[in-house]
């Protein structure tokens, strides 16, 4: 047996190495090498591209939360002014409220009334609406009034100027004949005619008419009035007075 490091290229399996020869060195042996170190340069080459590859196309994630912060401040910035906005507008419905009961209770009588009542005590919104509308209604019906009476008045007006123009033309006509009407009735005769004439219409009148009730009063004088007031039965009257009164005289 040959011993191991012993010279011709065995090993101590009886093998040769065929790692060595030709001084010690085989050619095939350095070049597998050199391709197995080329390898493995070129796969961390490709490694190191693609980690910086990979690196470069990943975002910065902390401008991302900048930007992020930012919008969600301005987000909560704007609810904020809209809450404000809104709460001032309510705030401000609710004086205008308020203030229009006060001008109410201030305005209206009634209510001046209850509050020196109660004394010190605040009305309710529904006692100060419920004393206006009936303010109100008492308003329209003063309203109404004053328009009828209003009317009536502007009636006895125009009747005014109707006799005042009447009675100017008379004082007119007299001072232009100032003899004339001296050979005129007198007013006693005249009153002594219309007692007559009045005195014989009241006898039909008391005959024929019923003051039991307003129904028979209305339709009695309807009756009368077209029985005993015609013109021709009027002028028989006056002819019977006129001449009784003549018989008196004469």
């Amino acid at each position: 047996m040959t011993e191991p490091g012993g010279g011709g290229g065995e090993d101590p399996w009886g093998k040769t190495d065929s790692s060595f020869s030709d001084n010690g060195f085989d050619s095939g042996f350095f070049a597998d090498s050199t391709r197995k170190g080329g390898i493995v340069s070129r796969a961390n080459s490709i490694t190191s591209n693609a980690g910086s590859t990979s690196a470069s196309s990943v975002p910065n994630t902390d401008d991302e939360d900048s930007d992020y912060r930012q919008e969600l401040a301005y987000k909560e910035t704007y609810k904020d002014r809209r809450r404000q906005a809104h709460t001032q507008a309510e705030q401000k419905r609710r004086d205008a409220i308020k203030k229009g009961y006060d001008d109410l209770q201030s305005i209206v009588p009634t209510c001046q009334q209850q509050d020196f009542l109660i004394g010190s005590q605040k009305l309710s919104k529904a006692t100060v609406l419920q004393k206006t509308i009936d303010y109100i209604q008492f308003l329209h019906k003063e309203k109404k009034k004053q328009e009828e009476e209003l009317s009536t008045l502007r009636k006895d007006v125009m009747a005014l100027k109707i006799m005042k123009a009447n009675y100017e033309a008379i004082v007119k006509v007299h001072r232009n004949n100032p003899h004339q009407g001296k050979d005129q009735v007198t007013d006693q005769v005249k009153f002594s005619i219309f007692q007559n004439v009045m005195d014989s219409l009241f006898q039909t009148f008391n005959a024929c008419i019923s003051v039991t009730s307003f129904q028979e009063l209305s339709a009695c004088v309807f009756s009368w009035i077209e029985e005993h007031c015609k013109p021709q039965t009027l002028r028989e009257i006056v002819v019977g007075v006129l001449r009784q009164l003549n018989s008196q005289l004469n």
